[in-house]
């Protein structure tokens, strides 16, 4: 007597369960959500740009000025609105202002990833089969660039997010082009939505993304009539009734000068150099190409090999004109960071995604091994390092954990890819990477004490009851270190002043924070008030973003000079004076 029995599904059979329909894009933003929380929970304000961001949207919500991007009393004319109103929103619906709570802030940015990864599926659905489709947005979402940008509260992975709706819709009418098909109104939707907040979150780089992409089919094409499809007259409507109102409140409010500044002072010195001291050769994303794709690096290979082979294909030829020119942009700009090639992934996954329709060469899958066991010995090496420099010792097993992990993932996919078992290989690379990126960030990353020093003086503070936050005299005057993430945490009145208005603030019964270099300034000035300086505390570290080793020292304010007199108990005694010391361990 037999029995019935079914086949053991397989991973592609699953993975043919999982793109059916909707599923694929909610499962791609699935991937991009578990790849991009742990770090946004876990993180502390990040210097420069992430705390200038969050600090400009809680000055919004703080003084009900949903135009004007300020920080503290300075103009911040370089970006548009969008990003702040973002945040704004998410701040307001789980948070408050006052509770400086930067994982709100962070929250349009892993919807951004989400919205990547989820676009990115949908988008290629119009080319590939449903299972290429969920592999090219899940293939996004674990990316160790977007799943990075997912919990650092600025423009990125929100302008990737639009970025790539705008693309998927662009995609869809391109494919209905071609098929001699009309496009239906979601596409259109989307392609426009998607430009216009892109335009309101970072100016015109979707616009230039989208434009050279149009013109590079064109020129492939010989023809461009499926353009007429795009609902240009309403379209452009729906894109000014977007961008528009605040670009005209913003030209009156500042009588013009934000274009200026953020044209003149921004946009044209990265144009014109490397600004800011970020330059790199021609040439450089690709060399970072293997560490910011991570886990999916394996695929690189395969993807390129793809895109000369299969060029003649709609949705290959559609993916090279999106990446080709937007990665050459960037590559001749002068101003490198690494962040700027990621509106493009997504055309570089949907080639990863597609290329495993097949079975890969032994030269890409060699390669591919090569590349993703490169990026993984390194980020292991970081890891390492980076407890060994800045950590306590007690966060070794930590390091071990995330170095492991990063290693599991290259050895682990090497080794399946190596066997021609391709799929199973970049879903184990990604799953263990995903664990790798977000151990690295959501446990390691922040006991990496030498590094936060805004955040342990934040602390030193409370617990030397003179945080103004919690009660006690303010704003605190802070002398010789001027990082926006302090000021974020620590309130918009913070005040970023001289060695003698620090012993002025000491004066006036505040508390002074003074930077090492600054302290025998500090110190003089307050004796020319006649006061001896009460020092509550004392911390250690490096200050990352100009790479200087930081001494800052937390002083009291005196009591006015009648408090003195009626309760002289006050000042008296070794617990008002003796010194809170804390020093990173290394």
């Amino acid at each position: 007597m037999s029995a019935n029995t079914s086949p053991a599904p397989t991973l592609e059979s699953r993975l043919d369960a999982w793109s059916r329909g909707w599923r694929a894009p909610v499962f791609a933003a699935l991937v991009a959500l578990i790849a991009g929380l742990p770090g946004l929970f876990a993180m502390p304000p990040l210097d420069r740009d992430e705390s200038r961001f969050a600090q400009a949207t809680a000055q919004m919500l703080e003084t009900g000025d949903y135009v004007n991007i300020k920080l503290q009393d300075q103009p911040r004319n370089k970006k548009p609105v969008g990003i702040h109103w973002l945040q704004a929103v998410a701040v307001e619906a789980v948070s408050a202002p006052e509770d400086r709570g930067i994982w709100a802030y962070r929250i349009p940015s892993l919807l951004g990833a989400m919205l990547a990864a989820a676009a990115c599926a949908w988008g290629a659905a119009a080319f590939f089969g449903p299972r290429e489709s969920l592999l090219s947005g899940a293939i996004l979402g674990a990316t160790f660039l977007l799943s990075t940008e997912a919990f650092i509260a600025k423009t990125d992975a929100a302008l990737c997010g639009f970025t790539t709706l705008a693309m998927a819709g662009l995609a869809r009418i391109y494919a209905a082009g071609l098929a001699g098909e009309k496009a239906g109104k979601g596409p259109k939707l989307a392609f426009w939505i998607g430009m216009a907040m892109a335009a309101l979150i970072k100016g015109p780089v979707g616009l230039l993304v989208a434009i050279l992409a149009i013109l590079a089919l064109w020129a492939w094409d010989r023809k461009i009539g499926w353009l007429k499809q795009l609902g240009w007259s309403w379209g452009l409507i729906l894109f000014a009734a977007i961008v528009l109102p605040w670009a005209t409140m913003i030209t009156i409010a500042t009588d013009g000068a934000f274009w200026g500044a953020a044209v003149g002072g921004d946009l044209a010195p990265k144009l014109a150099g490397g600004h800011e001291s970020h330059s790199g050769p021609f040439g450089y994303y690709a060399l970072l190409s293997p560490l910011l794709l991570f886990p999916v690096t394996l695929l690189l290979p395969a993807a390129l090999v793809l895109a000369w082979t299969g060029r003649k294909e709609p949705g290959v030829r559609f993916a090279l004109c999106w990446l080709i020119p937007t990665w050459l942009m960037f590559e001749i700009l002068p101003t490198k960071l690494a962040h700027y090639t990621l509106p493009s992934f997504g055309a570089l996954a949907m080639l990863m995604a597609a290329a495993l329709r097949a079975p890969l060469g032994l030269v890409p899958r060699i390669i591919g091994t090569a590349l993703l066991a490169l990026a993984g010995v390194a980020f292991a090496a970081v890891c390492i390092v980076a407890w060994k420099t800045y950590a306590a010792p007690s966060a070794l097993p930590l390091a071990i954990l995330s170095a492991l992990l990063f290693v599991a993932a290259a050895v682990a996919g090497g080794w399946l890819i190596l066997r021609k078992q391709a799929a199973k290989a970049l879903v184990t690379a990604g799953v263990l990477g995903i664990l790798a990126h977000g151990t690295m960030a959501g446990l390691l990353a922040p006991r990496l004490d030498s590094l936060w020093l805004s955040k342990r003086l934040a602390r030193a503070l409370e617990a030397t009851d003179l945080a103004p936050r919690a009660g006690a005299p303010g704003p605190v005057a802070v002398t010789g270190y001027s990082e926006p993430s302090m000021v974020f945490q620590l309130g918009t009145t913070t005040q970023l002043t001289d060695a003698e208005g620090a012993a002025d603030a000491v004066d006036e019964g505040r508390p002074a924070v003074v930077e090492g270099r600054e302290d025998e300034k500090f110190r003089a000035a307050l004796a020319a008030l006649g006061h001896a300086p009460r020092q509550a505390g004392e911390i250690k570290g490096l200050n990352y973003s100009d790479g200087d080793d930081e001494v800052l020292r937390i002083y009291r304010g005196e009591p006015r000079r009648h408090e003195a007199v009626e309760a002289p108990d006050a000042v008296d005694g070794a617990e008002a004076t003796a010194p809170v010391a804390e020093e990173a361990p290394r």
